[in-house]
């Protein structure tokens, strides 16, 4: 989905696969790491492939989190961070897809999303 929008290219940043428009990260896989699976307790983590998203702002994550879709969430380590993440087995295709394309609008430069809007 993410190689499918204007001038992205895929990369590996920290042994994890990332998509980049212009250079600027929108997507990337995040698994989560000694340091989150502590912050969880006695709480299951999310299984399971997960995506990270950026977002345009603060303020579309919170909305976006409490909107409560179950596949939507966020950790301490995002704190003050524009990015969600995704629990892929649990996302539908469309929200899958347009949770990407807002992540390559936030990132892209105007030439680009300027144009793809417009289309």
């Amino acid at each position: 989905m993410a190689l499918a929008l204007p001038e992205v290219t895929q990369a590996e940043r920290h042994g994890s696969r990332t998509w980049l428009a212009a250079g600027k990260a929108f997507a990337w896989e995040r698994p989560f790491s000694k340091a989150d699976l502590r912050r969880f307790g006695d709480q299951a983590p999310p299984d399971g492939p997960i995506l990270a998203v950026r977002v345009a702002d603060l303020g579309e994550k919170d909305a976006m989190i409490a909107a409560g879709a179950p596949a939507v969430f966020t950790i301490p380590h995002f704190d003050g961070y524009s990015a969600i993440l995704i629990q892929l087995s649990r996302i539908d295709g469309q929200a899958l897809r347009d949770a990407i394309t807002d992540g390559w609008l936030a990132c892209a430069p105007p030439r680009l999303t300027d144009g793809f809007r417009a289309s």
